[in-house]
């Protein structure tokens, strides 16, 4: 522990993706740090979010291959769910990161760790159980936390957060989500992999409805195929506990009953009685204002993470940390385009995205001017293997670079990467055209969507 007021380059609040990130890089870079967490380090991502829940959706995964293996000639029986089970394998992916993160952290020369909940008490001072310590920069990055909705009250036991989903001991019989954003769906995914009757509750028009329209399509389609029920355009009006869980009434008087609520109606930001404001941050219903270079209205205090508003992904978070490091170390870092960022939502099928939907290119380019592609999986042969249906979908300003990838299908969460470089990058079709996509990958339905769009289609109809 360091001695009061001591002072460091940098103080950063919270130990989450962002703010260890930055941490990491500011160590780095041969700046002093002294990093705050009242929790665990790594955050939301690494205990309550990205990682346990996507060890969750492997083992759903590993579930419908072990029930559907005869028709790969592979006879095999799905005994049952062991919630045990699963639940060490969860947490044993999840302990070996934390402790390979508290490796990193302890070991790097210029990083004080601080044990405690901070709070911003001066302009550049924040104070943990009443000992201060000043920075000459200080990185806000306090993270999130599970939403609910007026009238929802979190019991813990029928009426959960995803963080209870987390830690459930038992495959209930039932499950009302209420929200079909990233978080719902995938929670849905895995439930009726388990064989848990699940009906998603979304007041939007449709499920993931900040993805690409098609996207959303293809999603509902495959959920409708796996029985997965949904009723969307549907806005929550009130709950009441039954004898043998819930009752949901949503709009229309129409009812839904189950053992369990699962209320994923999104992540707020965890800025609450931290000083904030009252040291003249600038905020909007509870999130940090920044500009384009992560500076708060106050001079020398950055923010980044979930509480800046934006897509709230750890990966955003992550190099929104890197970037202030560089920021503050005077390296002048190229600023974060923030529809360059990929976007993954891990159900079954997955979707996979990065850059301008349909929608919001003609926004942007005018109707006339954007052109788009749709490459089928059912050409590719990977995907035949795997007997996975979806498609890639190209979104280009005519005569001009590729805006926007959307995928949906097994794995294509894999294929993002090369998505966000034709994004970044700003290529045109025919110059991805020219790249050699290795066979057979599902990788090639990319190569096989910018021939086609490149005005040269092989396995496709242009």
């Amino acid at each position: 522990m360091s001695e009061p007021n001591e002072t460091f380059d940098i103080v950063i609040l919270g130990g989450g993706s962002g703010g260890y990130a930055a941490a990491l890089r500011a160590a780095q870079l041969d700046l002093s740090v002294a990093l705050i967490e009242k929790g665990k380090l790594g955050g939301t991502c690494l205990h309550n979010g990205c990682i346990p829940t996507k060890a969750l959706l492997h083992a759903a995964e590993i579930a419908d291959q072990t029930r559907e293996s005869e028709q790969f000639g592979v006879k095999a029986e799905l005994v049952g769910i062991d919630m045990a089970g699963v639940n060490s394998y969860k947490d044993g992916v999840v302990s070996r990161l934390y402790k390979g993160l508290q490796g990193l952290v302890g070991s790097a020369k210029n990083i004080t760790f601080v044990a405690g909940a901070g709070k911003l008490v001066g302009k550049n001072v924040v104070e943990v159980d009443g000992k201060s310590y000043t920075g000459r920069n200080v990185i806000l990055a306090s993270g999130s936390y599970a939403k609910s909705l007026p009238g929802l009250e979190i019991d813990g036991e029928r009426i959960i957060t995803s963080d209870h989903a987390l830690t459930l001991d038992r495959v209930p019989a039932s499950v009302i989500v209420l929200g079909g954003g990233v978080i719902g769906v995938e929670f849905a995914s895995v439930w009726k992999s388990f064989g848990v009757d699940v009906t998603i509750v979304e007041a939007l028009p449709r499920l993931v409805a900040a993805e690409d329209e098609e996207s959303s399509k293809a999603l509902e389609r495959a959920f409708r195929k796996r029985k997965i029920n949904f009723k969307v355009g549907k806005p929550f009006e009130k709950v009441e506990k039954t004898d043998n869980g819930v009752k949901l009434t949503i709009a229309g008087g129409e009812t839904v009953e189950a053992e369990l609520l699962l209320v994923a109606v999104g992540r707020g930001p965890n800025t609450a009685n931290l000083g904030y404001e009252e040291q003249g941050v600038k905020m909007d219903r509870g999130y940090v204002l920044t500009d384009e270079r992560l500076r708060t209205s106050v001079p020398n205090v950055y923010a980044v993470g979930d509480i800046v508003p934006g897509l709230q992904l750890a990966h955003r978070g992550f190099q929104q940390g890197i970037f202030v490091a560089e920021e503050i170390a005077g390296q002048n870092p190229a600023v974060i385009d923030e529809a360059g960022i990929p976007r993954v939502t891990y159900s079954d099928p997955e979707l996979a995205s990065v850059g301008l939907t349909e929608t919001k290119a003609k926004e942007q380019y005018g109707a006339d001017k954007v052109k788009t592609y749709n490459y089928n999986l059912g050409g590719n042969g990977k995907s035949q293997i795997l007997k996975t249906a979806g498609f890639v979908k190209l979104v280009r300003v005519e005569d001009g670079p590729v805006v926007g990838v959307h995928m949906v299908g097994a794995r294509v969460g894999e294929l993002v990467g090369e998505a966000q470089l034709i994004y970044n990058w700003e290529a045109y079709p025919a110059e991805v055209a020219q790249l050699v996509h290795a066979h057979p990958t599902q990788n090639e339905a990319l190569g096989e969507a910018h021939l086609a769009l490149a005005g040269k289609p092989l396995h496709a109809h242009a």
